[in-house]
């Protein structure tokens, strides 16, 4: 397989994104306006202690309090130990300082999840240095190798400290192993000091950039090559190589070319992709994905896609190259949590088997622990996939202002029910003559009714005189009273027109009843010109001819 990274660079942001046989399967981004948290180690101070949730928040000096499960407020976690669970009321208080590290994000309203067990990362190996274990990575496979590993670090392992041996480290020497262990110590020494030195709540460790990140974490012996857009930061890139792995150098390329990387690539395109709800497979098939608050849902569909030979072929072959972009999916999406999947029904065993070893595959590619539990009884998928920050809808997108994410806005009749009943509350008891809305035009119009039925009917019922504005910029679901006072005042700020005066206006529409006349808008309010359906979407110069209450009619000049 060739891996490739390809590193987009700019003011505003700095874009990774690795690519697997030229697709892209998992895309990384660093803006300065969203500082990332995972990682960073603080002084922290307790805030309160919550024992009926057996969780603490605790004030890091962020935006929001963030939160200590008490699984998390564990100082020492050693393996194989078997000790007497505390409650989190004995083992923390309010006001007191502890040294905390971040797991997990803050999402939505959530704070950012703590932990008191710190790791500090290196190339090879990870410092453990509240724990007193040794683990080893899950995809170093070989036995023979995890042991030879294990023992190699047994050797160096500081006293009363834990090492996690990284899967960069699989085939490298104990000298190696060694010289990152002897970067971790003193690093470890430096956050001591500074937890003793600065006042709660503080930050005392930030974790690297980005692009040193990925270096440190994803530039291994399986990627093919590294190439950059920018010189600056690929002179950083090979200074930082002499020390990390020197012989990685040479794979390392400077993009020069004019059209933008991301382009060159067909990275761009897969972006967008990826921020879809419903994802076209080759066959013909398609996925629809749905996130809710606890879990995200996945469609499998066959679509266009009838097969050649037989239902049961179509539904398998779906099904199969389904699994595989899903896992690609939530890898480049970054979905993180449970994740059910409803495959399209399949009768035959050996068919589901193939389905499901075609997930759990997929999913061994994926750095980010994840597990595929199988078919439930409703013959569903389930899985679950370690969160720990934000996907890529929640880094690249925002909630819409006009449905506050809900993706939906109300029917325009259902908005004009409402609206009524509304503007009846507000006109009960109202001292004045008159009231000038604003409404979307699409609504207005239903309150209009035929000819103005509805509106006369409105304004008997209410004993005012109603003035109703169209708008393109008003939000479907909202009104505004622009005005209200005696039929005198209102109308001057009702009518934007008078008769005999000469106006350039668009042609937006035919009209609805007499399609050679166009309709026209001046601030919101309808112009009826008479002969203006054959200028549909041209400008041209009318002159009034009347005014009523909801519209005007004029003739072209």
């Amino acid at each position: 397989m060739q891996k490739q990274i390809i590193i987009n660079c700019d003011n505003k942001q700095t874009r990774v994104a690795v690519l697997e046989d030229g697709r892209l399967v998992e895309i990384y981004l660093e803006r300065p306006v969203h500082q990332r948290v995972v990682g960073n180690i603080y002084k922290g101070v307790v805030a309160n202690v919550l024992p009926g949730m057996q969780a603490a928040f605790v004030d890091i000096g962020l935006e929001r309090n963030a939160f200590l499960y008490v699984d998390d407020a564990v100082v020492e976690a050693k393996e194989g130990d078997v000790k007497t669970k505390k409650s989190i009321e004995q083992l923390l208080r309010p006001g007191e300082e502890i040294m905390v590290q971040v797991i997990k994000e803050p999402f939505g309203s959530k704070g950012a999840r703590l932990t008191r067990q710190i790791t500090i990362p290196g190339r090879h190996l990870v410092l453990m240095p509240t724990a007193d274990y040794i683990g080893i990575s899950r995809r170093i496979e070989g036995a023979e190798e995890r042991e030879r590993l294990r023992q190699i670090v047994a050797k160096m392992r500081p006293e009363n400290m834990g090492l996690i041996v990284r899967t960069v480290a699989e085939g490298e020497e104990e000298a190696v192993l060694q010289q990152d262990l002897n970067f971790l110590l003193p690093l470890w020494e430096r956050l001591q000091a500074r937890y003793r030195q600065r006042k709660a709540p503080c930050l005392i460790y930030q974790d690297l950039d980005l692009i040193y990140r990925i270096l440190r974490d994803l530039f291994t012996d399986e990627i093919n090559r590294l190439i950059v857009d920018t010189r600056y930061e690929y002179e950083k890139i090979l200074e930082t190589l002499d020390v990390i792995d020197p012989s990685l150098k040479d794979r390392v390329e400077c993009y020069c070319g004019r059209e933008p990387i991301f382009d060159v690539y067909g990275i761009e395109p897969e972006i967008e992709r990826a921020l879809s709800r419903i994802v076209w497979l080759n066959c013909g098939g398609y996925l629809v994905f749905d996130h809710a608050e606890a879990l995200t849902v996945i469609d499998v569909n066959t679509g266009k896609y009838t097969g050649k030979t037989n239902l049961a072929d179509t539904v398998l072959k779906t099904n199969l190259e389904a699994a595989a972009e899903i896992m690609r999916q939530i890898r480049l999406r970054d979905i993180g949590g449970i994740i059910i999947i409803d495959f399209i029904d399949m009768e035959n065993e050996e068919h589901t088997k193939q389905v499901l070893d075609t997930l759990m595959e997929k999913s061994k590619l994926d750095r980010t622990k994840s597990h595929v539990l199988g078919f439930t009884n409703l013959g569903l998928v389930e899985m679950t996939r370690k969160k720990a920050r934000q996907g890529l809808d929640a880094v690249l997108q925002q909630s819409c202002p006009y449905c506050n994410g809900r993706g939906k806005v109300l029917a325009a009749d259902v908005v004009s029910a409402r609206t009524e009943r509304q503007l009846r509350s507000f006109l009960d008891g109202l001292d004045a003559e008159a009231v000038l809305v604003e409404l979307h035009h699409s609504v207005a119009g239903l309150m209009i009714g035929p000819n103005g039925s509805y509106l006369r009917k409105l304004e008997e019922e209410t004993g005012k005189a109603i003035f109703i504005r169209g708008s393109d910029t008003m939000h479907v679901e909202k009104y505004k009273i622009l005005a209200f006072g005696t039929l005198a005042e209102v109308q001057k700020v009702a009518y934007p027109v008078s008769v005999g005066e000469r106006y350039e206006v668009k042609v937006e529409e035919p009209h609805a009843n007499n399609p050679y006349d166009g309709i026209a808008r001046i601030s919101g309010f309808v112009i009826d010109v008479q002969s203006g359906g054959a200028y549909v979407g041209e400008t041209i110069t009318v002159e009034i001819q009347e005014v009523a209450k909801t519209f005007a009619r004029a003739k072209i000049v």
